[in-house]
């Protein structure tokens, strides 16, 4: 995969900080340091005359994130040797979504080490849980990419066990937290409403409407109206718990 080569040389100073990020991850780098920085560079960094173009960054991050996918799912499947599939599939979506991604990427201090634009870093980018999250996912591409499966798999498996092993149940699907939520506050259950429909027929996008008596609605999209409920469910639950 080959690196943005717009980018300029690595500063000592920049050079010394990824070091550090090096000894974090359990690699080093050595001349392959470009696909570390590639991974760390967001595409609101790249020049206007390439923007438009799939980044370094973006394809680091697809890659992570399968990659990902399956070391978690092996992990579970090595953890939990009885559990049936729905319970594994609920503990797999809650390891591998943005919450914990970026979780992992404070933990390993990335924000500092990321490259973004002037308005994104403004904007408050190096603490954006997005952007953390798909770095994150763009360093595991990276390792993957240089190093091969083990160094990429040593390196999640050391960061994600601790989560696995907090988790003691099996995470509960949005819709029915939601509704025992509602019931635990003596309120109606929670109704759902298709808003609209879009994309062609073989790969339409649905945007769903959750109502829960006393509460602003919440919207959430997804390629089947059953993904769109749960989404739209985890975002109301997500505010109603932190307000």
């Amino acid at each position: 995969m080959p690196s943005i080569l717009w980018r300029n040389t690595l500063s000592l100073h920049e050079n010394s900080a990824l070091v550090e990020l090096q000894h974090v991850l359990g690699h080093d780098f050595g001349q392959g340091i470009t696909y570390l920085q590639d991974a760390l560079t967001h595409p609101s960094a790249t020049p206007v005359a390439l923007r438009g173009r799939a980044t370094a960054y973006e394809r680091l991050e697809f890659l992570g994130d399968r990659v990902l996918a399956l070391v978690i799912a092996e992990m579970l499947l090595a953890r939990f040797p009885t559990e049936k599939e729905g319970a594994l599939a609920r503990r797999h979506t809650a390891l591998v979504r943005r919450e914990a991604l970026a979780k992992i990427a404070l933990q390993i201090n990335l924000g500092p080490h990321l490259i973004l634009s002037h308005s994104e870093e403004d904007s408050g980018g190096r603490e954006n849980p997005a952007i953390l999250a798909d770095a994150c996912e763009g360093v595991i591409g990276a390792l993957f990419t240089h190093a091969g499966f083990s160094t990429s798999k040593k390196f999640i498996k050391r960061f994600w066990n601790p989560l696995i092993e907090e988790m003691k149940l099996p995470p509960k699907d949005a819709k029915t937290a939601l509704q025992e939520w509602a019931q635990g506050h003596a309120l109606p259950l929670p109704t759902y409403a298709i808003l609209s429909t879009a994309g062609p027929a073989h790969e339409p996008t649905f945007h769903v409407a959750v109502r829960v008596k006393g509460e602003e609605p919440a919207v959430g999209s997804g390629s089947s109206k059953r993904i769109a409920e749960q989404a739209a469910a985890r975002a109301l639950l997500e505010r109603v718990q932190n307000a």
